[in-house]
């Protein structure tokens, strides 16, 4: 069998040709489009590792953040558990403290009461002791009573010394104004005009002598001119005595306020 070159040739070159031409426009196409798609894959594979790599950050940052924020109530809780034990405390404190201050102050409200009675009750007694005294006086009062109490005055007319004097018989020596005689009773004559006649030899004075009565002056008589007085009475010395018995027992009063009252029992929780 003969063998035909010119066809074997043509259908070689033929065949190479339409290698070529498959290569060229065939293979080449589908290996690139199949390059690109590896590419497309090899990066959507880097983007969704990447995506989980953050949501894997984000999930571990949300569970830090998650465990910082159960502390941080564990924390306030614990706090307010802490300042709500304290503020019960401190009410609890201020309510016990306020009883206390109410019961101090209702017991001393009685002991003041109670002292005040019983101040009340020895200034009446008092006074009603230096009334009757008073009263007894006036009752008792006579002539030689009287007598008895004009001699005494005069007697201290005479000794007696000091600017009270001094005042005295400076305004008496100056005055034009009589000099007022008071006592507590009516003079006789012969009192009064032995009163006068002292009184004068006493400050050496012509002055008018006017005698006037004072029903207040208990067993007493005073010498007045010009503002000036020179006085002596019984009623002075009940006076001195009833001043004596006051502060007596304004120093009795204090010593007693002045006693620190006793502990009281503290209260328990």
């Amino acid at each position: 069998m003969l063998i035909d070159w010119f066809t074997v040739i043509a259908q070689t070159l033929n065949f190479l040709i339409l290698v070529w031409l498959m290569k060229r426009f065939l293979y080449k196409p589908i290996l690139h489009a199949i390059d690109q798609r590896e590419k497309l894959i090899a990066k959507e594979l880097a983007d969704a590792a990447a995506t989980q790599s953050d949501a894997q950050k984000e999930r571990d940052e949300f569970q830090h953040k998650n465990m910082a924020f159960d502390q941080q109530r564990a924390a306030l809780m614990s706090k307010a558990t802490d300042e709500a034990k304290a503020e019960r405390q401190r009410l609890l404190d201020e309510a016990r403290k306020a009883a206390d201050d109410l019961s101090a102050k209702r017991l001393e409200s009685l002991r003041n009461d109670v002292r005040n009675m019983n101040q009340d009750i020895t200034l009446r007694t008092q006074q009603e002791v230096f009334a009757i005294s008073r009263k007894v006086l006036t009752d008792l009062a006579d002539t030689s009573l009287e007598k008895s109490i004009l001699e005494r005055f005069i007697d201290k007319l005479k000794t007696s010394k000091g600017e009270e004097k001094d005042q005295l018989t400076a305004a008496i020596k100056v005055t034009r104004n009589p000099v007022i005689v008071r006592t507590g009773f009516d003079l006789s004559a012969e009192l009064s005009a032995t009163t006068e006649r002292s009184i004068k030899d006493t400050f050496g004075i012509e002055n008018q002598i006017r005698f006037e009565t004072a029903p207040d002056l208990i067993g007493g008589i005073e010498l007045v001119t010009d503002g000036h007085k020179l006085s002596w009475s019984i009623a002075d010395y009940l006076k001195s005595m009833e001043n004596g018995i006051a502060e007596l027992l304004d120093d009795k009063s204090k010593s007693e306020a002045d006693v620190e009252p006793a502990p009281e029992a503290k209260h328990g929780d």
